[in-house]
């Protein structure tokens, strides 16, 4: 009965999802401006680093959500770095939440390299993370090398979130579907490391998602769902450090008013807190649940979307 009810809901989801990208191409050209934002005020930097922290790790796009979400109060876009540097709070976070994991991890590799014992698994696992952040890193500078304005092109602007919502929306659907979810933590190869860097990298386009790229590539290679959730979170590491980091140096080196930091480190906390709580709330739902409701929401995020800006209730930037 179960696995009927998620054909029809599969179903289901291609059909509506045909329906709404079907919607007139113009839709994607409108021009029309986006409230611009100076730095974000105390509160402001609160709810972002909420919505940061809540969607980092859940796989439904924090890019997504921290565009929409602040157009839609009226802040208008926060802008690439703020963005990016209270990502830095959700890296806190995950290095908190795995901190014992990350010393098994690094502490074993260490000691299988210097006794030569090349097929222990934290040393596989290492290796897996090493390789899977190549992909990210590589593709993230080719974006830098050849199109230096990336941050406003038309990639990053609502119609092409939404877009992307639903593709992965159904993509999701698809692995939850059909993978079979037979091969736990312990069972990761290093080929499963560089798989899922590579769909890792997707998450390079706005409205991906990292999180939701990765677990859905996790699924489609038979990955338990907490297992797939769980090497997502490693693997993220020194993705969202290096993007952080980078975005954080650009920042100081723009100038960045003392009003300025004090709203970023607030961002920051913020970010922190709420991306534990995801964290530890997403292991332990999908334990026992599938992820069919981040299937559907993203569904319907995207067509939100794409219907207000159809309305021009918010504007395609």
């Amino acid at each position: 009965m179960a696995s009927a009810r998620n054909r029809i809901l599969a179903l289901c989801s291609i059909a509506t999802a045909s329906a709404v990208i079907a919607l007139p191409i113009k839709v994607l050209s409108q021009t029309t401006p986006v409230p611009t934002s100076a730095q974000p005020n105390i509160f402001q930097a609160i709810i972002l680093g909420m919505v940061q922290g809540l969607t980092e790790f859940l796989p439904i796009s924090s890019t997504a959500h921290l565009k929409v979400i602040p157009v839609l109060l009226g802040w208008g876009d926060p802008g690439v770095a703020f963005t990016a540097v209270i990502q830095l709070g959700s890296i806190a976070a995950v290095l908190w939440y795995f901190w014992s994991d990350l010393t098994q991890i690094t502490t074993g590799a260490i000691a299988a390299i210097r006794q030569k014992n090349y097929k222990s698994y934290d040393l596989r696992l290492a290796i897996g993370i090493a390789l899977g952040t190549l992909p990210i890193v590589f593709f993230g500078l080719l974006i830098k090398a050849f199109i230096p304005d990336f941050d406003n092109s038309p990639v990053r602007s609502l119609g092409a979130i939404a877009i992307a919502s639903i593709v992965m929306s159904l993509l999701l659907g698809l692995a939850e579907q059909i993978g079979k979810r037979k091969r736990n933590f312990e069972q990761l190869s290093i080929k499963d490391g560089i798989l899922m860097g590579l769909a890792q990298a997707v998450a390079l386009i706005p409205g991906v998602s990292r999180s939701g790229s990765t677990l859905t590539a996790g699924l489609f290679m038979g990955l338990e769902r907490a297992a797939a959730a769980r090497f997502s979170f490693l693997l993220g590491i020194p993705a969202i450090t290096i993007a952080g980091l980078v975005e954080l140096k650009g920042a100081l080196e723009e100038g960045i008013a003392s009003g300025g930091i004090v709203t970023i480190v607030v961002g920051v906390i913020s970010a922190a807190i709420f991306s534990y709580l995801a964290i530890a709330w997403l292991l332990r739902f999908l334990q026992t649940q599938n992820t069919w409701v981040f299937v559907w929401y993203r569904l319907a995020f995207g067509a939100a979307i794409l219907g207000a800006i159809a309305t021009r209730l918010i504007p395609n930037s």
